[in-house]
């Protein structure tokens, strides 16, 4: 009588078998060698090995991505998110800057004029889909109290710049650096108005901490009127860090506080490079970035009048760095 074997175990013509390795040759073979980091697509050598090479296609023109030694940034703020820009100024100026918009959004029966067949002639031309849709859906699309004027356009998540890359920018178009950063500014019509008037104004750019801030989403795009298609905003990983490094490189760090040691009008640095900082309404300006402003400046108003909005402050200390500059800037 034949004895029990162990359980589990394969009773062949040469007795039992364990694991498959010597089942045939291929199991023994293995993956190959590791592919190296620039040539996994998803590792971040492959990404900046891939934007090289589409540099190197466009003709070499403007500065390939991760081309600088510093750790920027990430680009997308807070999510992955498709952001709606809406109203007739605010969409033309998006389409005209040719951001990649996915769909092209126009009420029924709109009221057609120059802006609308401009960006129906755009939108056809690059092949963006055009849909048309009713009013309560554009409603819908809008959000509260948003005004879409009949159109509105899906745009992806915005690209922000990094402060260093801007500063870089300015300076070797040889043009005096004039931006302006937030400082706990939360409210994203006060960004979208801060652009505008940074537009308005002559400035580079506006800068906004990473973290307790505004962000670029359908309501600055709006309030913006569209200049956030010209203006670049910047994420600074850490605002104060980021204007120490600014003053390393000779830009003066001017702080608006309603009880600063120097009046707007007389403003002495207007002609220097300049960065603006504006804080909320409420708390105004953080200790640390107080500390480390150059000068802090005061705007004259009414007794009557309490404070300004972080927009409104922003829109008059530019008009006044614009005066005194002239066309130097």
């Amino acid at each position: 009588m034949a004895k029990p074997g162990r359980p589990g175990a394969a009773k062949g013509k040469k007795g039992p078998t364990k694991g498959t390795g010597g089942k045939n040759k291929r199991s023994l073979e293995g993956r190959g060698p590791t592919p190296k980091a620039e040539d996994r697509a998803w590792h971040p050598a492959g990404k900046r090995k891939a934007a090289a090479e589409r540099y190197a296609a466009a003709g070499g023109k403007g500065k390939p991505a991760g081309s600088s030694g510093q750790n920027r940034s990430p680009r997308a703020k807070k999510d992955d998110d498709t952001e709606t820009v809406t109203g007739r100024n605010s969409v033309l100026e998006a389409l005209r800057a040719k951001i990649p918009a996915t769909a092209f959004y126009i009420a029924q029966r709109v009221e057609m004029d120059d802006r609308v067949k401009e960006m129906l002639a755009i939108a056809t031309h690059r092949d963006i889909p055009v849909m048309e849709v009713t009013r309560p859906e554009l409603d819908r699309m809008a959000g509260f109290d948003g005004v879409h004027q009949g159109v509105a356009l899906k745009v992806p998540p915005y690209e922000y710049a990094h402060p260093q890359d801007l500063l870089e920018q300015v300076i070797d178009a040889g043009r005096t650096p004039l931006f302006v950063a937030l400082d706990g500014v939360t409210d994203p019509r006060n960004l979208g108005a801060i652009i505008r008037s940074t537009a308005a104004f002559g400035g580079h750019g506006v800068i906004v901490p990473q973290r307790r801030s505004a962000s670029v989403n359908s309501a600055a795009w709006k309030t913006s009127a569209g200049a956030a298609a010209r203006i670049p905003v910047a994420i600074a990983a850490n605002l104060t860090s980021m204007l120490k490094e600014f003053k390393k490189q000779g830009v003066f760090i001017l702080g608006l506080d309603g009880d600063g040691d120097v009046s707007l009008p007389g403003l002495e640095l207007a002609d220097r490079p300049v960065v603006i900082v504006v804080g909320s309404e409420g708390k105004g300006l953080s200790r640390l970035v107080t500390e480390t402003c150059d000068q802090i400046v005061s705007i004259p108003i009414s007794a009557a009048t309490e404070s300004l909005n972080a927009g409104i402050a922003a829109s008059v200390a530019l008009y006044q760095v614009a005066t005194l500059r002239g066309d130097k800037g």
